[in-house]
């Protein structure tokens, strides 16, 4: 029996014990593998890393409010067919040839193991996690219109991600191993720059974390910026040669940081922020 391969991380991406952990009792089990998390935690690129690292092929299906569980199985297209019959063309014979595979077909069929990334499952419609239970549970499901049974050559890795915007199936999740990605510390924060920015000063990068920090600790904003949020942030300050000192006043009171458009996202938060840097000032 071969032994399952394993995820050590890689270069690219900072993995936490418990997140390696998570997958590879994923590959253990041959369950899927549910992932939430604050959007821009970097649920999306763990697949792609996984994959990367395992040498294992990815496909990916992003999920929309209009999808649909069937567009991941096949889809026929009567529309062409009729088309095609309408011009005499000898393709309508076999129905085959309006059989659209979707990427669970796909990667049921692959020569070799995949890693199925089936990303933000929680932005489509409530039934869609349930309509795809017994498919990703028996690794199987039959094609009605040319009564053949699609059966998996191989179990793929599935990695699920969810921001959380809507509750999930319990069936669903009983089938699934699940793990959070928590919002990284300052210490996980400082080793993932690192990948990004290994050249980055000591004094930017301390006071670029706790402008970022502070930021994300105001009470009542809307929307608190992400780790990757704050990937495009440094790049902005080294871009622009902003010096340390910019991002603190000299008697260390709070002040808008500059190019904090890639840090707050809606007029409010800017208009909160400043408020408060306001009144951290007045109130010497």
């Amino acid at each position: 029996m071969h032994a399952s391969p394993r995820f050590e991380g890689s270069d690219n991406y900072v993995a936490t014990a418990d997140l390696k952990l998570a997958v590879n009792a994923a590959l253990t089990l041959g369950r899927p593998l549910l992932i939430k998390g604050e959007p821009g935690t970097g649920k999306t690129m763990l697949a792609e890393e996984v994959a990367a690292a395992l040498d294992m092929p990815l496909l990916q299906w992003h999920v929309k409010s209009t999808t649909k569980a069937q567009q991941g199985l096949y889809e026929y297209d009567a529309v062409s067919r009729l088309r095609d019959s309408q011009l005499g063309d000898e393709r309508v014979r076999d129905i085959h040839n309006y059989i659209v595979k979707g990427v669970l077909w796909q990667a049921f069929t692959a020569p070799e193991p995949v890693v199925l990334l089936i990303d933000e499952i929680d932005k489509a419609d409530i039934e869609f996690p349930n309509d795809l239970l017994r498919e990703l549970d028996r690794m199987e499901f039959y094609v009605y219109e040319t009564r053949e049974m699609v059966v998996a050559k191989h179990r793929p890795l599935v990695i699920i991600t969810s921001n959380n915007e809507k509750e999930l199936p319990d069936a669903f999740l009983r089938r699934c191993f699940f793990h959070y990605i928590k919002f990284p510390d300052r210490e996980t924060m400082t080793d993932i720059v690192k990948v990004h920015f290994p050249t980055l000063k000591q004094d930017l990068l301390a006071s670029a974390l706790q402008s970022f920090y502070e930021l994300r600790e105001v009470a009542g904003i809307k929307k608190k910026p992400s780790t990757s949020e704050f990937l495009d942030w440094l790049k902005l300050l080294l871009a622009e040669d902003i010096p340390a000192e910019a991002l603190r006043s000299k008697d260390s009171k709070a002040i808008v940081p500059p190019l904090h458009g890639a840090l707050l996202k809606n007029e409010q938060d800017v208009h909160l922020f400043e408020r408060l840097v306001h009144m951290s000032r007045t109130n010497r």
